[in-house]
């Protein structure tokens, strides 16, 4: 029986709203809704502020933000290394998102709220399959 050819790498994000081009930068990817402008993270049904259940236009959002809040994680689950910093980081469209801060040392003096930061997307493992699954987090900028 002859082998199977083998299926071609892919990198693969590991949530939803991050895009990963095969020609590009990943980036994260955003629902603005027409008649309002609001702008959310990740793909949305129907609008919370102005209730529109029109469908929505994907908008890349910006690879810049700012700290708007951080903790310093000492416990975490098994095999997930401490400590880490976990955040919320505004971005410019009105939207938050969830992401740890990285490429900075884990302690309070060398954060401020408010401070800028910038998204950086990284292979973080690899499947089963033996496709490169990528992560984002945000360092300073």
């Amino acid at each position: 029986m002859a082998d199977a050819p083998a299926a071609e790498k892919q990198s693969k994000p590991i949530v939803p709203f991050l895009k990963v081009p095969a020609d590009g930068a990943p980036y994260l990817q955003g629902s603005r809704c027409k008649k309002c402008g609001t702008t959310y993270l990740g793909s949305r049904m129907a609008c919370s502020k102005c209730f529109s259940t029109d469908a929505m236009d994907d908008v890349k959002l910006s690879d810049r933000g700012e700290l708007h809040v951080f903790s310093i994680v000492h416990q975490s689950a098994p095999g997930i290394p401490t400590p880490y910093i976990a955040a919320i980081v505004d971005l410019p469209e009105g939207v938050s998102v969830r992401a740890n801060i990285s490429g900075v040392e884990p302690d309070p003096k060398n954060l401020k709220f408010g401070m800028p930061v910038q998204f950086v997307a990284e292979k973080i493992r690899t499947d089963r399959e033996g496709n490169d699954v990528i992560a984002f987090s945000y360092k300073p900028a």
